[in-house]
């Protein structure tokens, strides 16, 4: 059995989309940091990004971000911890228990959007804003591709019928 050679696949799509996102990342966290929020990783994005105005189900936010119920639990517990949100009783089912940004937590979302407009227009003056729209457009041109049934294998999986 051979084993592929990290830079056998450096310049695979994946790659070219994964490199710059993660400089970006590191960027925009590291002002963060800088800014007050040392404690906040990439990983708590996965809360901050699905987290409704009036607050959300563990399951939901773990379903929306793609993970177990048991790891989201351990982020949300973190941003308690650090009071970024907090988790109450649910006003729609007095079984399930709600998460919802504290003030703490809405200041931070705040810091992390204006960071990533600074990342943004350092972008645009660099390349330009046309460059940025077309980098836009491109982008989301492969996500139409990619969300389309038909270039799914998953969905081919699917409808294959069985023996």
């Amino acid at each position: 059995m051979s084993l592929l050679n990290p830079t056998d696949h450096a310049d695979s799509l994946g790659a070219s989309l994964r490199r710059p996102y993660r400089l970006l990342q590191e960027r925009v966290y590291a002002e963060l940091a800088a800014s007050g929020f040392p404690e906040i990783r990439a990983a708590h994005s996965a809360v901050f990004r699905h987290i409704l105005p009036e607050g959300s189900r563990l399951t939901a936010l773990a379903e929306q971000a793609g993970m177990t119920k048991q790891s989201m639990a351990y982020l949300v517990e973190h941003l308690v911890e650090h009071g970024h949100v907090s988790v109450g009783p649910d006003p729609d089912d007095g079984r399930a228990r709600r998460v919802r940004l504290t003030p703490r937590g809405e200041r931070f979302i705040q810091a992390a959007l204006s960071a990533s407009q600074r990342v943004e227009d350092l972008l645009s003056a660099e390349l330009g804003a046309k460059a940025m729209r077309e980098l836009r457009r491109i982008l989301g041109d492969i996500e139409t591709v990619l969300m389309t049934p038909e270039n799914d294998p998953r969905q081919s999986l699917a409808q294959r019928p069985t023996d």
